[in-house]
This record gives structure tokens, C-alpha cells and sequence, in this order.
């Protein structure tokens, strides 16, 4: 499995992060056919504290939605970062995960973007898998 992602919103996604640290970024992965196209970039809410956590309330949801079919795109998945943390999806990731979305979660370690990866649940629901992230020009 592999996702495609534009230059832009790889850029989108790092920049992001980079500038929540020390506190975890989200927002949503607009795209078409399997090709990130927008990071588009939504408030994290969390009322455990955004340092840790992320949260994707309904009406950021709903906003994604409306922000892909305004552009003519379709909302293939979401993005995090994990300050000073690999980009590996934790339990919490897992418990909140969605079936037939991307995930991709960028590890920023001292303010600087490094490593960026992208993950699916597997059908049972028990564990990610990670999927290739592929330039698309």
C-alpha cells in the first residue's frame, strides 16, 4: 500500500508541526485518487492537553469534508505529530482510528521536522500497517 502526497502538502504537514512544537499539530489529508493534494490544517482541541494529544472534533470533521468537496477533493485520511516522539502510531492512535483512512504522523524532535510516516488499520481493527509515502509531481 503506499499513499502519494504532493510537495506542497508534505511542506504543509512539516511546516505545521514545526510550528505547534512543542505541542501535537493535526488536521486533514484532502486528495483524489490516492494522491494527497491539501494538509489542511485543524485546531487541536483536546481538553487532555496538546502535548500529547490530538483531537478531531465533529465540526472539524465536518469542516474537512466540506473543504474537500468545495475543492473537488475527498477526504482520504488525517495528520498528526508526535513532538520529541517517533512517527509511530501509539495506543491511543489505535483506540481513535478510523477503518479506510491514511494516517500520517510526523515526528518533530527539537522543533525540526525528521521523519514522516503513514499507517492504515488493518480490517480486524488491532493494528496498524504502515503504508509507503510516495512523492507525486
Amino acid at each position: 500500500m503506499a499513499l502519494a502526497m504532493q510537495p506542497q502538502a508534505n511542506a504543509a504537514i512539516r511546516a505545521h508541526g514545526r510550528n505547534a512544537f512543542p505541542h501535537e499539530c493535526c488536521g486533514a489529508l484532502l486528495g483524489r485518487d490516492g494522491t494527497v493534494v491539501e494538509a489542511f490544517a485543524l485546531p487541536n482541541t483536546t481538553e487532555e492537553g496538546p502535548r500529547r494529544r490530538f483531537l478531531v472534533r465533529p465540526a472539524d470533521y465536518r469542516a474537512a469534508e466540506k473543504r474537500a468537496g468545495d475543492s473537488g477533493l475527498v477526504l482520504l485520511g488525517f495528520y498528526h505529530s508526535h513532538p520529541d516522539h517517533p512517527a509511530r502510531p501509539s495506543q491511543y492512535d489505535l483506540d481513535h482510528a478510523w477503518p479506510s483512512f491514511s494516517y500520517v504522523i510526523v515526528s518533530v524532535m527539537a522543533g525540526e521536522d525528521q521523519a514522516m510516516t503513514s499507517w492504515r488499520l488493518k480490517d480486524d481493527r488491532g493494528a496498524f500497517e504502515e503504508e509507503v509515502i510516495t512523492d507525486n509531481k
